[in-house]
């Protein structure tokens, strides 16, 4: 980028056009902690669907907090979850509010997080736990 102004956006070399927008450059570490913290919440649902399954205990705790009066079983889980989400967000924005990320890496891992934990909320394998 030895070529570019110090006040072109950043992926001029990878999107020519950018250049003629005049976007202010600004970094990406924003937006990869939004990507990685979605994955990331639904990684956390998921792992408390299946070890709701796999333990006692914890399905007690969640069943005695009375999360899901009115709304069903998985209502402790998904607050544990948001409040997971919300945490890891607010966490790495603030890690990576100054910081270029690579976009790429960061929302493959929010999609692997994703996958995984959206796996992990189906029947026929968070019932597997339980047996």
């Amino acid at each position: 980028m030895a070529d570019t102004k110090p006040d072109t956006h950043h992926d001029v070399e990878h999107a020519p056009e950018l250049a003629e927008l005049g976007l202010e450059d600004k970094p990406d570490g924003p937006a990869a902690a939004a990507m990685v913290a979605a994955g990331f919440g639904i990684l956390v649902l998921g792992l408390l669907t299946v070890l709701s399954e796999a333990s006692v205990p914890l399905h007690d705790f969640l069943q005695k907090l009375e999360f899901n009066r009115g709304v069903g079983p998985l209502a402790g889980k998904t607050i544990f979850a948001v409040a997971a989400w919300a945490v890891s967000w607010a966490l790495l924005a603030v890690l990576w509010r100054r910081k270029d990320v690579n976009l790429k890496i960061a929302f493959s891992v929010g999609l692997v997080f994703g996958i995984i934990g959206a796996l992990g909320t189906f029947p026929p394998i968070f019932l597997k736990f339980g047996e």
